[in-house]
């Protein structure tokens, strides 16, 4: 099974931006708990972060008949992008969305997610272990 972890604009700040808000852990940190939980279930996980809409559709579009479930955290693209929604539904991959905060208890515009139309299901508020509960839920019965 292989899985596509994409990561949104801003993500590779993590750790740096607002930590407050998304914590003190750095985007390598995230990357190496994402590749160690995918070893530990005996997944091949590949990480993918782009701030540009376009790369991001672009790897959304080349996971097609190569890749079993996404896990996305398109970032303030969640807000704003009919791309990222109409590229997930043209490929039909299993997606999770995953946010690391609590997006309902942030600014209203926040609150609105174009891209959960097309996800299987939606994590958000758990750190940056919402990747690995994402990873877990699209490998269901193999864990």
């Amino acid at each position: 099974m292989k899985l596509l972890i994409i990561n949104g604009p801003n993500l590779n700040m993590l750790g740096i931006r607002e930590p407050g808000i998304y914590g003190t852990e750095g985007y390598e940190t995230l990357c190496r708990m994402v590749l160690d939980h995918a070893a530990a279930r005996g997944v091949e996980a590949e990480l993918y972060q782009s701030n540009h809409e376009g790369d991001l559709v672009d790897r959304i579009q080349a996971a097609y008949g190569n890749t079993d479930g996404i896990v996305i955290n398109p970032g303030a693209y969640t807000h704003t992008s009919v791309a990222l929604l109409d590229a997930v539904k043209a490929v039909g991959i299993p997606t999770v969305e995953v946010h690391i905060s609590d997006v309902s208890a942030r600014e209203a515009f926040r609150q609105v997610s174009y891209i959960r139309a097309a996800c299987a299901a939606t994590i958000s508020g758990h750190g940056l272990r919402g990747y690995l509960e994402a990873m877990d839920l699209l490998i269901g019965d193999r864990a």
